[in-house]
């Protein structure tokens, strides 16, 4: 009986809930339908096609480079997670653990950082890549998006190591254990929940990433699903309908990622904000 009043008293925040989703959900359900119609059915993008027509992404797949692309996005995200992840949960270890004004520093410095726009810092990284001949290489551009995911992987793996008792840590260090042994054995189990939520904003940013791929993945071979699907648009302008099925084929996998692992990301994302 409590449960049913309290929902009659926020039936507004359902409402708006509801409108919030749709408004997401209305470009994706738009793209979807339109792959699925021929470039001679003119009805309404709304309304669903009378029948399913698979043409456009067997078109996709034969005359497109999306195989390439998604397996460049692969290893592009694979990597730059990789590095975020581990490169992210060290260097929370110390600042989380050690009270200190330089900890603080470094805190709001990472703070600071996560302020500034990514792209406002795009001709000094553009320079900096041609200067060690990064440009169309995989590690130039994961290097990139390392860099620009790790003021908030820091953040969030801070906020969480804070809220594990130290008297773990003293118990390993009464064991005989170092601080690697100690992070690694007793620390690093323990983020599983915030380290889902770091993979999947990382894997989805980096799978979704635009503005750095078009200057520094410049070759056609190199292009990632962004660039490809892009170039597809350009290049198919009279054939709309190929080119959102290009654009599905692009997000289901970012789909399927957010759908395995979307336990672990809101209650990663809860701990590390209730804890922070």
């Amino acid at each position: 009986m409590k449960a049913k009043s309290n929902m009659r008293k926020n039936w507004w925040k359902y409402v708006v809930a509801v409108c919030v989703t749709a408004v997401y959900l209305l470009p994706i359900y738009v793209v979807a339908v339109t792959s699925l119609k021929p470039v001679t059915d003119h009805t309404s993008r709304l309304l669903p096609p009378a029948e399913l027509y698979w043409e456009n992404y067997r078109k996709v797949f034969q005359h497109s480079h999306i195989i390439n692309a998604m397996k460049n996005s692969l290893i592009i995200t694979a990597g730059t997670v990789f590095v975020v992840v581990i490169t992210g949960c060290l260097a929370a270890y110390p600042m989380a653990r050690n009270k200190n004004r330089l900890s603080k520093a470094v805190k709001i410095f990472v703070l600071g950082v996560m302020m500034v726009p990514g792209m406002s810092m795009v001709v000094g990284i553009y320079s900096t890549l041609v200067s060690i001949r990064a440009v169309n290489t995989y590690w130039g551009i994961t290097a990139v998006g390392a860099a620009l995911g790790l003021p908030v992987a820091i953040y969030m793996y801070a906020n969480f190591i804070t809220a594990i008792p130290v008297s773990l840590d003293e118990a390993a260090y009464m064991d005989g254990a170092g601080n690697l042994r100690t992070f690694f054995s007793v620390i690093l189990p323990q983020l599983k929940p915030v380290t889902a939520s770091v993979v999947l904003m990382q894997a989805i940013t980096s799978w979704n990433e635009y503005g750095y791929s078009l200057y520094v993945l410049q070759k056609k071979e190199m292009y990632n699903v962004t660039l490809t699907v892009k170039q597809f648009f350009g290049e198919q302008m009279t054939d709309l309908n190929g080119a959102a099925a290009c654009a599905v084929v692009a997000i289901v996998p970012v789909i399927l990622i957010y759908l395995f692992l979307q336990k672990y990301f809101v209650q990663g994302a809860m701990d590390s904000a209730v804890k922070g």
